[in-house]
């Protein structure tokens, strides 16, 4: 549908490559192809141990592995479609695709933040009220909390791509990233953009900013009732069962601030740091949140260990 100015309510978009000569876009790549396959190995690898294991049929490994069916959507939502744009020069991607691949960016990343919580309450719960917590936290408990997760991150960002729906487009379609996201999508458009930026800082705020506040007062709260232990070696048994769902945390809040601070200050920055930084966000805590959980989790170690014994087997 044709706009005066040239303008166009349904343009594809052009995705950022890192810029350099074909030899270093064919390395990022191969190295872009490398974690996305870590990524699927580790987080399958997650998910097929819970499974088989009965032992880890706990809420806390249920979280786990809805994390891990997170990531495996975040990245596979996103990293294919990179990877045919540095293999085959597809670099333009539609406005349907791209408003899908958007709303499903943001609000897995809402539903992974809800979930980080609900991990901080289960560690709240059975540090603080150890006497309460499988009374509390049930595995049809943690059920309903992904659930909720799930309809939280929709009806908090389905919005995004139905304010950018109706807007047209005009003048340059490049993205800043190898992905669609909200605000680089929006600053595109040739018509009034206020609702759209709006909104999408109250979604941003009162999901992933809220919940990182709640993230940071459960842990005051675990570190108070740690300090309160006489022994230091029940301090640190304690405390060191929060270890790997602290990097965890990091490995998601990290990035997702450094992607949105580039956002909104980095507008002078070089286009090599927008690229990465967005890479970043989606594959750094699909890669490190099963190799975190695997180096601290005895069971899970063991349960992949055999299943590689007996493959080993089964091949011979």
């Amino acid at each position: 549908m044709p706009f005066p100015n040239g303008s166009e309510l349904r343009p594809s978009f052009v995705l950022a490559a890192l810029p350099g000569p074909e030899g270093a876009q064919a390395w990022v790549a191969a190295l872009l192809c490398g974690a996305y396959a870590v990524a699927l190995a580790g987080n399958g690898a997650v998910l097929l141990a819970v499974r088989l294991e009965p032992g880890l049929h706990t809420p806390m490994y249920l979280f786990l592995c809805m994390l891990a069916a997170i990531d495996l959507a975040l990245s596979t939502s996103t990293v294919p479609r990179v990877l045919s744009f540095y293999w085959f020069g597809s670099g333009e991607i539609g406005f349907g695709a791209c408003l899908l691949q958007m709303f499903l960016i943001h609000a897995l990343s809402a539903v992974e933040s809800t979930v980080l919580l609900a991990m901080a309450v289960d560690r709240y719960v059975a540090i603080c009220h150890p006497l309460r917590h499988a009374a509390v936290l049930t595995n049809a408990a943690a059920a309903r909390l992904g659930l909720a997760a799930v309809a939280r991150g929709v009806l908090f960002f389905l919005p995004l791509p139905l304010l950018l729906l109706p807007l047209p487009f005009c003048g340059p379609r490049a993205l800043s990233h190898s992905f669609c996201l909200h605000q680089d999508v929006m600053n595109l458009a040739c018509a009034n953009t206020t609702p759209s930026l709006v909104y999408g800082l109250a979604a941003i705020l009162l999901v992933m900013g809220l919940d990182a506040v709640l993230i940071c007062l459960s842990y005051l709260l675990i570190l108070r009732a740690v300090l309160r232990l006489a022994a230091w070696k029940e301090r640190l048994k304690a405390f060191s069962t929060c270890v790997a769902h602290i990097c965890v945390v990091l490995a998601f809040y990290v990035p997702l601030i450094g992607l949105s601070v580039v956002h909104r200050f980095g507008r002078d920055l070089a286009p090599l740091v927008h690229v990465i930084m967005g890479n970043v966000y989606i594959l750094v805590p699909a890669v490190l949140n099963p190799i975190i959980y695997g180096v601290r989790t005895k069971q899970i170690q063991r349960t992949i260990l055999g299943l590689i014994h007996v493959g080993g087997r089964t091949s011979q």
